[in-house]
């Protein structure tokens, strides 16, 4: 497996669980404190926290800290990666799938032909 493709396979992993899907939309309006982003969730801090690890490590957040208080900051980079591979994923299906509209039609034209 390549780099980038490790990449994306961490970015897919980190943003298929529902938590660390909702922290990483609530980033998109902006920074924001650990607390901040724990909050709407019902689990531990450490459960929690485990969660903030695995967007840190997939490169989706990156975390600041401040004297007592920890800001998390929304990484765009592996989200453009991941688009740009689903993008690409689109333009090579469509591709495939006009290829086959085309081999139909053409069968359907030789079928009324005869």
């Amino acid at each position: 497996m390549t780099t980038s493709h490790l990449a994306l396979d961490g970015t897919f992993r980190a943003l298929a669980d529902p938590t660390r899907l909702a922290v990483v939309e609530a980033l998109v309006r902006g920074p924001a404190s650990v607390s901040d982003l724990a909050r709407p969730f019902e689990m531990a801090m450490p459960s929690f926290l485990q969660h903030l690890k695995v967007l840190e490590d997939s490169g989706l957040v990156a975390t600041r800290k401040v004297g007592r208080v920890r800001t998390c900051t929304l990484r765009t980079e592996p989200l453009a990666a991941a688009g740009h591979w689903l993008d690409a994923q689109r333009l090579l299906w469509t591709q495939r799938l006009d290829q086959l509209d085309t081999l139909l039609l053409q069968l359907k034209d030789q079928e009324e032909s005869r």
